[in-house]
């Protein structure tokens, strides 16, 4: 089971990550699930495409550190 991280602190690392890396304040946090040890913390965020705005999902992957181990993302 999950020591280190609690729910609250997975959601809240997966938002300031995806904050910096999308440069957005706008983050939409739809699910979040543990997988075995790790936190899987999934949503989306605005994009801007070449001035279209779009929406993309992520899933974003925290170890029981507070590590993130792995993202994924893609449009909707």
């Amino acid at each position: 089971m999950v020591k280190d991280v609690s729910k609250e602190n997975a959601e809240q690392i997966a938002v300031a990550y995806m904050k910096k890396k999308k440069n957005t304040e706008r983050i939409e946090i739809a699910m979040i699930e543990q997988n075995h040890e790790d936190w899987v913390v999934r949503g989306t965020c605005p994009i801007d495409m070449e001035g279209h705005p779009w929406a993309e999902k992520f899933e974003v992957t925290i170890d029981t550190k507070g590590r993130i181990k792995d993202t994924h993302s893609s449009l909707l």
